[in-house]
């Protein structure tokens, strides 16, 4: 049995010096440092949602004058986005249509998720949570609504491209 606890932990070793080598932003971890639009955010939380067989990331990035969030799944192609928190309590309601800053948000998906966080979300751990997805008539902005049972977070968002962000692997 020690034996066999040995090559796991040799196994579990070597994949981790891979991940390292080849970061990208499926496998970001807390204390990384990401480039983004001239400025720099450190990597302070991070959530795995997980419906079903899928699954997706969200990254609490800490810049010098503001938080923001960035999601990432990979679907057919890589989706990311950058998130910030807004209020618009008639969110709670998951209603088929939202309005914000006089635009219109059409629901797109909703679900169910069991997350990890790590970092500043490690709370979170365990949790299910339910999601939904609005996106405005181009799809060029989005709302995302995560209800925790104690409290509902609102955030709007837009789709970016992979190149525009830069990843700085942290010290490990």
């Amino acid at each position: 049995m020690h034996h066999l606890g040995f090559l796991s932990r040799l196994f579990s070793k070597s994949n981790q010096t891979k991940e390292i080598k080849k970061r990208d932003v499926l496998s970001i971890q807390i204390g990384d440092i990401l480039e983004y639009d001239l400025v720099d955010y450190e990597v302070v939380g991070k959530i795995t949602y997980r419906e079903g067989k899928y699954k997706w990331y969200s990254y609490q990035l800490l810049g010098e004058n503001k938080s923001v969030w960035l999601s990432a799944e990979m679907d057919d192609e890589l989706e990311l986005g950058i998130y910030e928190k807004i209020q618009l309590p008639e969110a709670s309601q998951i209603p088929p249509k939202l309005e914000y800053k006089q635009t219109a948000y059409f629901l797109e998906e909703q679900g169910q998720a069991q997350v990890t966080g790590e970092g500043r979300s490690s709370p979170l751990t365990g949790q299910q949570m339910r999601y939904a997805e609005y996106s405005n008539q181009g799809e060029t902005s989005n709302i995302s609504v995560e209800d925790w049972g104690s409290e509902v977070e609102v955030s709007i968002g837009y789709t970016i491209q992979p190149y525009e962000i830069k990843i700085i692997a942290g010290s490990l």
